[in-house]
Parts: C-alpha cells; structure tokens; sequence
C-alpha cells in the first residue's frame, strides 16, 4: 500500500513559513481557535518526517520533544543513527519510503522547505493542509522553494479558525 505524503504547515499570507533568520514569531501575532485542528490532524498520522534545520529550530523552542509518540525521521547530509527522539536519514526520499516500515500509512511532512522540495521533485506529496496566516512578512524563507516539478492540485475544502484559513489541496 502507498502512505500518504500530507504537508501540514502554516504559512504568511505571502507565502513564507519563517522569518529570513528562521523564526516563527509572527505565528503567535494571529487569534485562531483551540488549536486550530492540530491535534485531530496528529492523531491520523503514524510517522513524522521533517528536515535537519526544522528539527533543530523545534529542539530550541520547546523544552519536551512535541512528538515522543510518533516514529520520527529527520533528513540530514551531516547527523547518522539515531538520538533519543528521532532517527536520521541520510538517503533519497525514495529510498526512504521503500524501506520504511509497511505498517506507516500518513505520514506529516513537518518542513522545512528543503525536504518539501525534495519530496515534490520525487513526487511523493499527496495533500496539503497549509493554515493561511494573515501576515504579510515582505521576506523569510518561502513555503515552496524554486525548481520544484509542477504539480495540479485540488481544493477539497477549506475551514477558518478565527483569522486563519485552513485549505486543503490534494494531488489531481
């Protein structure tokens, strides 16, 4: 059976997920509701796969891991085996996903725009679920990075939690 590939992500209205030196500050400048379906989207996924630059941005902001539940994986060309969270992987996204165990169906791609690339010229990302953050930034590292393959999408639905959009978007 294929997994699913979906990029939970929140992004500025123009399109950047962080501040050119990383941070995510202006995310808290918006009102949402509850936790805007978080923790309803985290309950369907198995696995959680996210970047070197991500992994280590989530260490310096939270003092617990925020996924010790999941079976997390990081892509790295530097770090190997495994720390106490998560397990580094230094091979092709397709590598990654033959070998990956048969019983992880979802897994959330965290970010950063790095690995978001490489999935989608591997062409492994089947949804988008992107929070619309009322923010207009003017610079910061871009959700979706240049040279990526084309890609048709569809909207299957949207919801709002206060000020944010939350869309959803599936490979056509």
């Amino acid at each position: 059976m294929k997994k699913k590939i979906v990029v939970y992500i929140a992004a500025s209205l123009d399109g950047y997920i962080a501040r050119e030196n990383g941070e995510i500050d202006w995310l808290e400048s918006v009102e949402g509701e509850g936790d805007n379906g978080y923790e309803d989207f985290y309950q369907t996924c198995d696995a959680v796969v996210m970047g070197k630059a991500t992994y280590d941005h989530v260490q310096k902001l939270t003092l617990e891991f925020p996924y010790p539940d999941k079976k997390c994986y990081v892509f790295s060309r530097s770090a190997q085996g495994k720390d106490q969270h998560v397990e580094f992987v230094n091979k092709s996204v397709a590598s990654f996903l033959t070998n990956l165990n048969q019983d992880t169906k979802k897994i959330w791609l965290v970010g950063g725009a790095d690995i978001l690339a490489d999935f989608l010229k591997a062409k492994r990302v089947d949804e988008f679920i992107i929070s619309v953050i009322p923010v207009l930034l003017g610079a910061g590292i871009p959700l979706f990075k240049q040279g990526i393959p084309e890609m048709n999408l569809k909207l299957t639905h949207m919801k709002q939690y206060g000020q944010i959009a939350q869309l959803y978007y599936e490979k056509e």
